[in-house]
C-alpha cells in the first residue's frame, strides 16, 4: 500500500534546517543584497514566484560582485540579471525554457540537463551543484511562519539548507501546507516587497483537437487509479473527462484548476501531493490554507521509490515529437530548447513499475497548421530523446490510440504510423518500409 504523506512525514523526509544567528530579520533590499558573497553561487526561485524585487535590485547593482553565478530552475519569464551575461552574472538552467532564448550560445549561461526528481540531491550542501545563498519568495507571515506557497519542490531544498537564505515577502502568495513551510528564525533576512506573480495562460476554451484526444485517453483511467498530469489543454481537456470516476488520487509535479474541480466534485479523494501549482487567482484564493493540498519535496513527488509504491499510477503527459518506435522528444522544437527533461523521465518510469500503472502520451498530431508531423520516423539529433522506446506504452492523437507496449518493430511502427495527421502517413508508412 502507497505510503500517506503529512506534514509530519515530509518534515522527516526534509533536510534539517540550517541554524540561524539570533537578531532583526526584516531588511532593505540593500541590506539583503550585501549579505551575497562576490564569486558566490546564489540559487535564485524560479516558476510564477521568482524574488523579483530582489533580482531586479541585483541587475541594478551588479558593480557589487566581479563573478555571480545564479542557479536557477524553471522560469517563465526574461529577468532583468540577464542583461549582464558575464558581467558579473552567469546562469546555470536546471530546466531550460523559452525565458533563456535570448542566451542560447551565449559561454555565460549552462543548460544543465536535469529530472525534476534530481533536484533534491542537486542542491544538498553534499551534492554537485550546492549555493552559497537561496533568494525566495515566500507568503506573508502567518504564526511565525511563512511558506514558499505556489513554487516548492525546485525551492524546498537550498532553501532548507543554503548558507544564506534571503526571503522576499509578497502578499500575492498564498500559504500552502508541507514543505515550503519555513519558521521566521529560518531566515538570515526578509524584505518586504509586493510584486504581482506571474498568471499562467488563459486555457485554450476551444481547442478542438483536444476533445477526441481526450475521450480516449480519459477511457484508460480506472477508478481508483493516482493521477499525474502536465500542463495545457489538453492534460486539462482530459481531467475535465474524469468527472464520472470514483476514488482518484492526486500525485503529481502540479495542481492546477482542472484537478481542483475533481476536487470539489467529489472525485479526488485524500490530500492532492504536488510540487508546483498551475498559477492562478482561483487557486491562489482556493489554496490558500487549504489542507487538501500537500505541497512536498522531489523526491517524494517524482522519486521512484515512492512512485513504485502506488497502485495504479496513471501519468499524463504530452510531447513535442514522438517516434516511430515510441521514443519521445520532449525539450526541442525546431532548432529552438522550450524544456528540459524535467519531470517526464521520472513519471514515465514511474508508471511502468507501479503495479497497473499506465503512461500516456497525448499530443496533436501535427504542427504548423499540419505542415509538421509531430510523429516522426526517428528523433533525429540534436533533438534529445527525453524519454526511451522502452518506456512507451499508450500514444493518443486526435486520429486514434495506439496501445504499444506490447508491440515490436514493424507492429510498432504501423500502429504509430495510423494515428499521424493524414496529410503525414503515407510518409511515414514509407519510412517504415525503409527501417
Amino acid at each position: 500500500m502507497a505510503m500517506v504523506f503529512d506534514a509530519d512525514t515530509i518534515e522527516a523526509i526534509l533536510p534539517p534546517r540550517r541554524e540561524r544567528p539570533a537578531g532583526r530579520r526584516f531588511a532593505t533590499v540593500d541590506e539583503a543584497l550585501a549579505a551575497i558573497p562576490d564569486g558566490g553561487r546564489v540559487f535564485i526561485g524560479g516558476g510564477a514566484t521568482v524574488p523579483l524585487a530582489l533580482v531586479r535590485a541585483m541587475a541594478e547593482q551588479r558593480h557589487r560582485w566581479t563573478h555571480l553565478e545564479l542557479v536557477m530552475p524553471m522560469l517563465q519569464q526574461r529577468l532583468p540579471v540577464f542583461e549582464f551575461p558575464g558581467e558579473p552574472f552567469h546562469f546555470v538552467s536546471t530546466q531550460a525554457s523559452p525565458a533563456f532564448k535570448y542566451l542560447w550560445g551565449n559561454p555565460a549561461l549552462r543548460i544543465l540537463p536535469t529530472r525534476y526528481s534530481d533536484m533534491s540531491r542537486l542542491f544538498a550542501p553534499d551534492g554537485p551543484l550546492p549555493c552559497d545563498a537561496a533568494l525566495i519568495t515566500v507568503c506573508p507571515p502567518e504564526g511565525g511562519r511563512v511558506s514558499t506557497g505556489l513554487s516548492v519542490g525546485s525551492v524546498c531544498i537550498p532553501a532548507r539548507t543554503a548558507p544564506i537564505v534571503l526571503g522576499q515577502i509578497n502578499t500575492e502568495i498564498p500559504y500552502t501546507f508541507g514543505a515550503g513551510e519555513l519558521p521566521l528564525d529560518h531566515f538570515d533576512l526578509l524584505v518586504e516587497a509586493d510584486e504581482p506573480v506571474r498568471d499562467a495562460r488563459a486555457r485554450a476554451e476551444n481547442d478542438p483537437t483536444a476533445a477526441p484526444i481526450a475521450e480516449p485517453a480519459a477511457a484508460l483511467i480506472a477508478d481508483g487509479s493516482t493521477i499525474q498530469f502536465g500542463v495545457g489543454s489538453i492534460p486539462d481537456a482530459i481531467l475535465d473527462r474524469l468527472i464520472a470516476k470514483k476514488g482518484l488520487r492526486v500525485h503529481s509535479g502540479l495542481v492546477s484548476e482542472a484537478c481542483m474541480r475533481l476536487h470539489q466534485a467529489g472525485v479526488v479523494e485524500g490530500t492532492m501531493v504536488a510540487a508546483e501549482v498551475v498559477n492562478t487567482p482561483t487557486m491562489r484564493a482556493w489554496l490558500h490554507r487549504n489542507p487538501a493540498v500537500l505541497m512536498a519535496p522531489p523526491q517524494v513527488t517524482h522519486g521512484a521509490a515512492v512512485l513504485a509504491g502506488i497502485d495504479q499510477f496513471v501519468a499524463i503527459n504530452s510531447a513535442v515529437e514522438i517516434a516511430l518506435d515510441g521514443s519521445v522528444n520532449s525539450e526541442m522544437a525546431g532548432d529552438e530548447i522550450i524544456s528540459g527533461p524535467g519531470g517526464a523521465p521520472d513519471f514515465a518510469f514511474g508508471a511502468s513499475v507501479s503495479n497497473g500503472g499506465r503512461h500516456l502520451t497525448a499530443l496533436k498530431s501535427a504542427a504548423s497548421g499540419g505542415r509538421i508531423s509531430r510523429i516522426v520516423p526517428r528523433i533525429e539529433p540534436p533533438h534529445p530523446v527525453t524519454l526511451p522506446n522502452y518506456l512507451a506504452d499508450a500514444v493518443i492523437t486526435e486520429f486514434g490510440l495506439a496501445e504499444i507496449r506490447s508491440l515490436a518493430g514493424a507492429d510498432r511502427f504501423l500502429a504509430m504510423a495510423a494515428i499521424a495527421h493524414p496529410d503525414h502517413r503515407a510518409a511515414l508508412e514509407a519510412a517504415v518500409r525503409a527501417l
